[in-house]
């Protein structure tokens, strides 16, 4: 006989909802579409789009729009989780940002050899793709309760697994398509799965658990914060040097570009403004529940976190720009193309999911005593993405040497990123909806993606410090080539991060805020 289940609680037996079947068949469409142009964009950038660019700028030219496109994708889930958390929910941002996505994609096709028209595809996809972000992972959420949100880690790594279903045929196919078809063609089928994407989402409609936008409330993230600042001098000065830095910012415009001062301007506004806040947030006690000051508290405590994730994905996000850059000087078939490497990262990181789940976690729980909590992954998936800058560091020390060796030896730095990507990306997804909470769950998983934009700043700021005279001069002094000292320069970004997550992880008091049943 079975035991009875208390409403509210744990239901062993509980099923995996159906309608997740809807949004997981969405998502690897989408998936689909989005590394299938992503994973080309560098070299068609470099051969074809930017060939009115001298020769030696056109790698450093395609890695500077392709991390500006990144860092838009990873910008606009702000937008898209303050649209459905606040007015149209999670449904209706998803569809309606998706069919702009969708326009998205028919513009790179159409525009292959026109640079405006193209650069105006990318935009729509970093909105559509961007926008739908948060709103995606936090609508999976939804779907769980107290009674079955065991099942939701289950979910959430099914949900990973099928992204990089997508991901492994995009980047073994797209690369063949370009060259064998050209551009249009390549282009052109990506979009051709975003709009399946957008219609198998508009099919399960009906089955979804549809959480409603939270309406205007008086003891809101913001609002709490506002209450805090000014509750006190120090805090207001915060805010206002934030502010200050962020406006001073745009002053070097014409040096380091509008992209890295509008970045720079809203990390100082985050950084300088959330230390107001917890500095004075007891000041916003009695003029709002002490359940608001908390869950204020409980987002600026997951915001550390995150600030100290953005240097895995400035490692994460070169293996589509300065590895393929650097895969093009090794030897390979006639018939490999550089950036069909990338499909080993969803390849592995389909086989590493269950390996870990079933076989190395248990492991480490039964033998050693060792339980691998969210954080405890998160930490070593840092360490584990820096060890393979290391690896592609020495490659290219090799290579700058003159030396030319197989293409093939970029498995094992693929696999260290891979195993990292896994310790991080799947588990902040589940970690970053569990933090939540229920009202604030869009925006911080918007936050979640931000540290990705901040992630791409890094590359962005380093790519333009190797063109200062005096830096270059540093490194020439080091023996290393450029490209060989940034790659063992973010390697050691990648431990220093490590080290500091691990350090906050330790004091770090998980909470649970999924839904109750």
């Amino acid at each position: 006989m079975s035991t009875p289940v208390t409403a509210g609680q744990p239901d062993p037996q509980a099923p995996i909802p159906r309608q997740i079947s809807y949004i997981i068949g969405n998502e690897g469409c989408e998936r689909f579409s989005f590394y299938g142009m992503r994973n080309i964009l560098t070299v068609f950038l470099v051969s074809s789009l930017l060939m009115h660019l001298p020769e030696a700028d056109r790698a450093s030219g395609a890695k500077d729009v392709f991390h500006t496109f990144v860092i838009g994708v990873y910008f606009f889930p702000l937008l898209g989780g303050w649209l459905a958390d606040r007015f149209f929910g999670k449904y209706n941002v998803i569809f309606w940002l998706s069919l702009l996505y969708c326009a998205g994609h028919l513009c790179l096709a159409l525009f292959e050899n026109n640079r405006t028209g193209f650069y105006t595809g990318l935009g729509l996809i970093a909105l559509g793709s961007g926008g739908i972000k948060p709103c995606v992972s936090a609508f999976v959420g939804d779907q769980f309760d107290q009674t079955n949100k065991h099942r939701a880690k289950v979910v959430f790594d099914a949900f990973y697994w099928i992204i990089n279903f997508g991901s492994f045929f995009a980047s073994l196919l797209m690369p063949i398509f370009l060259r064998s078809y050209g551009p249009a063609v390549a282009f052109g089928i990506p979009g051709a799965l975003m709009f399946i994407a957008t219609i198998i989402l508009w099919a399960g409609r009906k089955h979804y658990v549809m959480v409603p936008p939270s309406p205007p409330n008086p003891d809101s993230f913001l609002s709490v914060s506002r209450t805090a600042l000014r509750s006190g001098r120090p805090g207001m000065a915060l805010a206002a040097v934030g502010f200050a830095v962020a406006l001073g910012s745009f002053a070097y415009v014409p040096e380091i570009g509008f992209v890295i001062a509008f970045c720079t301007a809203l990390v100082a506004v985050i950084a300088f403004g959330g230390v107001g806040v917890w500095w004075q947030l007891d000041g916003a006690r009695g003029k709002h529940p002490d359940e608001a000051v908390e869950g204020v508290r409980s987002v600026l405590r997951v915001l550390v976190l995150f600030a100290l994730v953005t240097p895995f994905w400035s490692l994460f996000d070169q293996k589509a720009s300065t590895w393929v850059l650097q895969a093009n000087e090794m030897t390979k078939p006639t018939w490999f193309q550089s950036s069909q490497m990338q499909a080993l990262n969803p390849m592995l990181v389909m086989l590493l999911i269950p390996f870990n789940n079933l076989v190395l976690y248990p492991t480490l729980r039964r033998y050693f005593g060792i339980e691998m909590t969210a954080l405890r992954r998160m930490t070593a998936g840092i360490v584990f993405s820096g060890l393979s800058w290391v690896v592609v560091g020495g490659m290219q020390v090799v290579l700058d040497g003159g030396q030319t060796f197989s293409i093939a030896w970029q498995i094992l730095p693929y696999a260290l990123l891979t195993l990292g990507e896994v310790l991080v990306s799947a588990t902040g997804l589940e970690f970053a909806y569990s933090q939540a909470p229920q009202s604030m769950k869009g925006a911080l998983m918007s936050f979640w993606l931000l540290s990705v934009t901040i992630g791409n700043l890094w590359v962005l700021v380093v790519n333009a410090g190797v063109k200062n005279t005096v830096v270059t001069e540093f490194i020439a002094s080091t023996g290393f080539g450029v490209t060989a000292f940034q790659m063992f320069f973010f390697a050691a970004f990648a431990f220093v991060a490590a080290l500091a997550f691990g350090l906050c992880a330790r004091s770090y008091r998980t909470v649970d805020h999924y839904r109750q049943a």
